[in-house]
């Protein structure tokens, strides 16, 4: 009978998800479940550059250099590095790294991942600035790595997940499918994925570094954001990300729940497909700007979360420009523009947005919003993976996206979206271009001077702000759910979080 009992007894504290283990502490977790509202596009660094996939490549791979929470430079997979001069870096590897493969962490094996990073049209212009003929292997552990030209934030970019360190052999055996089956050194390794559902990962006993607190962790794909407050209530998920602002009251009053709230590099915008018609006109794009009440969608929506943005990139990032005057809701200076571009009656449109719930919403004020000046919207919502290809190839008339200026340098938030090289998948979505602002970008990235990137970003910022290719929305933050025994996560402003430093609260 005590035998029996102890196995009900042990059943009944098991919750599927959570996986508590009667054999082990109280409150100790063989899997940590964690919830975002999109699943991976694809694990392959350089075949994506997304957030949700992100998120789960920050587990399994690792790069040279690491950003802190504070944006502090940090050793990686690199040790140290010395610059060279001013176009060259050195870097001195870590010796006895193990990828998942088994295989040793080599130069050679950075090399390879530079330069098929070079070719790639998704992360490409990440690592652009680099010189494919500069990348030089010294020895086993030592790489050299020039750039075309000077460029300022270069050890900010080798710290985005797009320069996490692949092994060549594992990538060729891979092949095709190496986007499902990835191969890092960091500390967890992929395990399965049940695509559109699931991906689980499980810890890596050989990692180099401090091992991760859990076994293993899974990443559920929950579409429905408050479904991921839901199962956060119920202990079916231990992390929740992306919290909604009308569930933050239900999250902080609960006694069992946790939420951390901080402001990140993220931008929330409505972008227009500078290519088409009507919104080739710049009187257009302004009479848009005027027409919507921002404020109005912020309150309604975000409920006072994040903040109104008024240019491309908000407080967070360095050399932002916070002078920039707001549009404000101008209904009659609307309409007096279309009037000017020719359309005082209105015209027809598309809106476009992914599979979440806040963009629909702001759709959907947008849509009421433009009526009160002539234009109609037809909304249209896409999966979050065939949203970013039609996008990339300028398939859209509106659309509502987000940005992370990932490496919290101006050059990552402003020259992928506004430059006209980088039309499309790099990040200008718009298609728009100015000669002034490429001039200015260029000089930007090329000067270590401070002061000379500054004032070149203030007049980009102000050039934008002018011709409206956005029309902007709100600056973000971080707003993640966490059950209240969990212990060592930290919102990282890139959105990019770490996991493996996660841990319950008796569990050390």
């Amino acid at each position: 009978m005590k035998k029996k009992l102890v196995l009900f007894l042990c059943f009944m504290l098991v919750m599927p998800a959570a996986l508590i283990g009667c054999d082990g502490e109280v409150g100790q977790i063989e899997n940590l479940i964690v919830a975002q509202g999109s699943d991976a596009d694809s694990l392959d660094p350089h075949a994506t550059n997304d957030q949700p996939s992100s998120r789960v490549k920050k587990q399994i791979y690792e790069t040279l250099i690491t950003q802190d929470e504070n944006m502090e430079l940090q050793p990686g997979l690199a040790e140290s590095w010395d610059q060279i001069d001013e176009l060259t870096f050195e870097f001195k590897l870590k010796e006895g790294v193990k990828f998942h493969n088994g295989e040793e962490l080599k130069a050679s094996d950075v090399e390879f991942t530079l330069l098929r990073a070079l070719d790639s049209a998704h992360v490409g212009h990440i690592v652009g600035a680099i010189d494919p003929e500069g990348i030089e292997v010294v020895d086993e552990y030592r790489i050299r790595i020039s750039t075309v030209e000077p460029f300022a934030p270069l050890l900010a970019h080798l710290a985005h997940t797009a320069t996490s360190i692949l092994n060549e052999k594992a990538v060729t055996e891979g092949g095709e499918d190496y986007f499902r089956n990835p191969v890092g050194t960091g500390p967890y390794e992929f395990s399965n994925w049940e695509m559109g559902n699931e991906i689980e990962l499980v810890r890596f006993e050989d990692y180099h570094g401090e091992p991760a607190h859990i076994p293993m962790i899974t990443f559920r794909n929950i579409q429905e954001d408050g479904n991921r407050t839901i199962e956060l209530e119920t202990g079916e998920i231990h992390i929740a990300y992306d919290i909604l602002p009308q569930d933050i009251n239900r999250i902080e009053s609960h006694e069992n729940l946790t939420l951390l709230r901080d402001l990140n590099f993220s931008t929330v915008y409505l972008g227009f497909n500078c290519e088409k018609e009507p919104f080739d006109d710049v009187r257009v794009r302004q009479a848009i700007n005027y027409a919507i009440n921002v404020e109005s969608i912020i309150d309604a929506v975000m409920e006072g979360s994040g903040e109104v943005a008024t240019g491309p990139i908000g407080p967070e990032v360095w050399a932002a420009n916070m002078d920039l005057d707001p549009y404000g809701y101008d209904v009659d200076k609307a309409k007096e523009l279309l009037a000017e571009a020719g359309y005082e009656d209105g015209f027809s449109t598309t809106l476009w947005t992914n599979d979440n719930q806040l963009r629909q919403d702001i759709a959907t004020i947008v849509e009421e919003q433009l009526l009160e000046v002539g234009i109609e919207i037809d909304i249209e919502v896409l999966e979050f993976g065939a949203y970013l290809e039609a996008t990339a190839d300028g398939e859209h008339d509106m659309f509502i996206l987000g940005w992370v200026t990932v490496t919290g340098d101006p050059d990552y938030g402003l020259y992928s979206l506004f430059h006209s090289n980088e039309f499309g998948e790099a990040g200008n979505r718009t298609f728009y271009a100015n000669e002034r602002v490429d001039e200015l970008l260029d000089k930007a990235r090329r000067s270590a001077e401070p002061s000379v990137r500054e004032e070149a970003y203030m007049e980009v910022q102000e050039i934008v702000r002018e011709e409206a290719p956005w029309l902007f929305l709100n600056t973000g933050e971080d707003r993640t759910g966490l059950r209240s025994d969990i212990r060592g996560f930290v919102n990282h402003p890139a959105g990019h979080h770490a996991l493996w430093t996660v841990y319950v609260e008796d569990e050390q």
